[in-house]
């Protein structure tokens, strides 16, 4: 996960030296070596109250997705697409799982995306699924690229803290209102509190002034 903490748009290179890109149709994705285009890139959104959970959106302001459909007919590969459901749901979360430098994006039923490699129409191609090859293990590990840093840390997802509630903050030497409200009762405290060990003195007393 620390690898997108700070990160606002990401690049994803897969273990075959291509990137992450969504097509121009704006619902497939696939792999390809042009990582300076605007296709390869995906900004990161942080899932609100999970720490360990992100989004990924593609340049057509749409998801990533892990969809149900197979790729292939017998096949287990599952399509990756882009997607803008009504109500985002765990198709387009991904938990982001380090090993080393590199990441796997794992969705919530355990699968992980994978850049595969081999013949048509394997080749290029993006799915999800659960490796069992071992020549295949390498294909669910992913490169990030950050391309946009966030001016300020996303706390993994979880808004920023809101401010002290105004009750709740101290007022007594910066408001006016309470400033005057205190002075007012140490005013009537001192007017009290003046005759304690010190008695008034006595009126009418005068004072003669004898000059030379």
């Amino acid at each position: 996960m620390d690898l997108f903490l700070n990160a606002k748009a990401v690049r994803l290179r897969s273990h075959h030296e291509k990137y992450l890109v969504a097509e121009e149709d704006e619902e497939a994705v696939c792999q390809d070596r042009n990582g300076s285009s605007k296709n390869a890139r995906w900004t990161v959104e942080f899932v609100p109250g999970l720490e360990n959970i992100i989004r990924l959106k593609s340049l057509y302001n749409k998801y990533l997705t892990a969809s149900n459909q197979p790729f292939l007919l017998g096949m287990t590969g599952r399509k990756v697409t882009q997607s803008l459901p009504r109500r985002l749901d765990s198709s387009v979360e991904w938990e982001p799982i380090r090993e080393g430098n590199k990441v796997k994006l794992r969705t919530r039923y355990g699968n992980f995306l994978r850049a595969n490699g081999g013949l048509p129409p394997w080749r290029n191609s993006v799915t999800h699924d659960i490796p069992h090859r071992t020549a295949t293990q390498d294909w669910v590990l992913w490169d990030v690229d950050i391309v946009e840093i966030q001016l300020k840390s996303p706390s993994s997802g979880r808004q920023p803290s809101a401010p002290p509630h105004a009750d709740s903050l101290s007022f007594e030497s910066t408001s006016p209102s309470a400033l005057s409200a205190k002075s007012g009762h140490y005013s009537r405290q001192e007017s009290s509190d003046s005759y304690v060990g010190s008695p008034p003195k006595s009126e009418g007393r005068t004072i003669y002034y004898h000059t030379i």
